[in-house]
């Protein structure tokens, strides 16, 4: 499969998150490739969800191994890594569930141990990713990850799903920079990336815009409470005896690029 469309190149801005926490129960999610240009030069990134990551004793980032620029489906390389809560640059507001770790030195370590890995960034640089006043108030939706840990292990491919906003992107929901998404949501969706998906509108020439970061689903918890809380990497007993209702809570895309540029600022970029 060569990734010469917008949604063959999504399969590979995923990667897969396999973590063990202090008392050995191991979870699943999903982390993305992101880029942006900065004061001249390219920086990439992976990002996920903060409550994915920082509880891990350890974790691995499985990606898709290369030859000659192009993916060699089904061959992967895993990068172990001990002290894993500390591999991460978390938002500096506790609330704001994201986590990112340049991905340079990571990729340069893979090579110096003579594998090449294959990719594609999310852009962070589209000039309509922070401009949601261009989208109607239902638009489609496409995410990408690995629900319940499901993958295509044969293949080493994640999952793509679809669904719509449920809420009007260019609004904050409950005053907070997010949206909801009417789409099924599962543990190991935790820090898919969301896109509008309009092949039909075309927005700027472009398909699929980045909208932002799924962090947590809504259940109903009894007959009267709806709830939302953090998606599990793992599935605990208890909480999936609730009934889940298929609204996904999204943080806007633009809180990523505000957390790289704060993490290169920091940095002396």
């Amino acid at each position: 499969m060569i990734p010469n469309t917008s949604s063959k190149k999504l399969l590979f801005s995923a990667v897969r998150v396999d973590t063990l926490s202090k008392d050995g129960s191991e979870g699943a999610g999903t982390a993305f490739v992101v880029n942006t240009s900065h004061k001249g030069l390219e920086h990439l990134f992976l990002v996920t969800n903060r409550h994915v990551v920082e509880d891990a004793k350890s974790g691995s980032l499985v990606f898709t191994c290369a030859d000659a620029g192009l993916p060699v489906i089904g061959r992967g390389f895993k990068i172990e890594i001990d002290a894993f809560a500390h591999a991460w640059y978390y938002h500096p507001n506790p609330e704001v569930d994201l986590a990112i770790t340049p991905l340079k030195p990571l990729e340069s370590m893979v090579h110096q141990m003579g594998t090449q890995i294959y990719y594609h960034a999310v852009s962070l640089d589209n000039p309509l990713m922070s401009q949601f006043e261009h989208f109607d108030a239902l638009e489609n939706v496409l995410f990408v990850g690995y629900p319940n840990g499901i993958w295509d292990k044969a293949n080493l491919m994640p999952i793509l799903r679809r669904g719509t906003t449920a809420t009007p992107i260019a609004l904050d929901f409950e005053n907070k920079p997010e949206f909801l998404i009417d789409a099924a949501v599962y543990p190991g969706s935790s820090g898919s990336p969301v896109f509008i998906y309009s092949p039909e509108k075309m927005i700027s020439n472009q398909p699929l815009v980045f909208a932002g970061v799924i962090s947590a689903v809504f259940f109903k918890e009894e007959a009267t409470r709806i709830a939302s809380g953090p998606i599990p990497s793992q599935t605990p007993t208890g909480m999936f005896c609730s009934e889940m209702i298929d609204l996904g809570l999204v943080i806007k895309s633009n809180l990523v690029k505000d957390l790289v540029l704060t993490y290169l600022h920091e940095a002396g970029w």
